[in-house]
């Protein structure tokens, strides 16, 4: 539930802030135009000065329309939402599995079982679990202990996994909603051809760039994602093999405080 919470404010922060910005936008383009009014002949014909990077793109987004221009900003929200949530848990999930194990190894060294459990209940992250679920069962003998292993190893990976496939979701459909969008601009200048019965450039242009503009901010939108997505299954990979490689080391540490 903290989670779904945390999602949920990030997504109204990002959603406030793309308000202030089209609103900010919106104010700038009022003045803007309040200016060229109240201007003399002689400076409304000077050329007027390149747009930033950021204003251009809010012009582009506007310009886009607000059907699927918004939906797509929305697959954009949620997804960064989703990665960033799931970037930060992973990041706390991450253990120094070196000095772990070198504290459970002088843990049962010094005092046993329960002095090794305690390590691992003061230690955060899936390899501190793992290795508490296999030193809980160490009565039960080694078999037990490889069998518990395992299965909670494999429960700690769903959890690092989980809400992962929405951001893989979000990049597919980003692109495809402005796919959509481009097809039906399209149809739209074709009516608007068929209406005038003239083939005139000036007529369909307009519609035409709008509808382009939907599947380039579609394709800007996956290309982002993707960068989170790959980040985020790096990471995952990197904490499985440990979470691998810590289960063979309780394994060999158990054996040798046996004999």
């Amino acid at each position: 539930m903290k989670r779904l919470f945390s999602i949920l404010a990030i997504t109204g922060m990002m959603a406030f802030g793309t308000v202030n910005a089209t609103t900010n936008a919106n104010t700038s383009t009022v003045a803007t135009t309040v200016a060229s009014i109240t201007q003399e002949p002689e400076e409304t014909a000077a050329p007027a000065e390149d747009l930033g990077f950021h204003q251009e793109l809010k012009k582009r987004f506007i310009e886009g329309g607000p059907g699927f221009m918004g939906i797509v900003l929305l697959c954009l929200i949620l997804g960064l939402a989703i990665a960033i949530e799931r970037i930060i848990f992973l990041n706390l999930s991450t253990t120094n599995t070196k000095k772990l194990t070198q504290e459970i190894e002088d843990a049962l060294a010094s005092g046993g079982v329960e002095a090794a459990k305690e390590v691992c209940r003061n230690t955060k992250g899936p390899i501190a679990s793992i290795y508490y679920q296999g030193l809980d069962r160490t009565d039960e003998g080694l078999e037990a202990v490889e069998k518990a292993v395992v299965a909670y190893g494999g429960v700690q990976m769903g959890q690092l996994e989980k809400n992962v496939s929405w951001v893989s979701l979000f990049i597919a459909l980003a692109p495809m909603l402005g796919f959509l969008g481009t097809v039906i601009g399209m149809i739209q200048a074709f009516d608007k051809i068929e209406a005038a019965g003239d083939m005139q450039p000036s007529l369909v242009a307009g519609g035409i760039k709008v509808a382009l503009l939907t599947t380039v901010f579609g394709l800007v939108v996956a290309m982002i994602l993707q960068v989170f997505y790959n980040y985020i299954i790096a990471k995952i990979d990197s904490i499985v093999n440990d979470m691998e490689d810590a289960s063979i080391t309780l394994m060999d540490l158990l054996i040798r405080n046996r004999k």
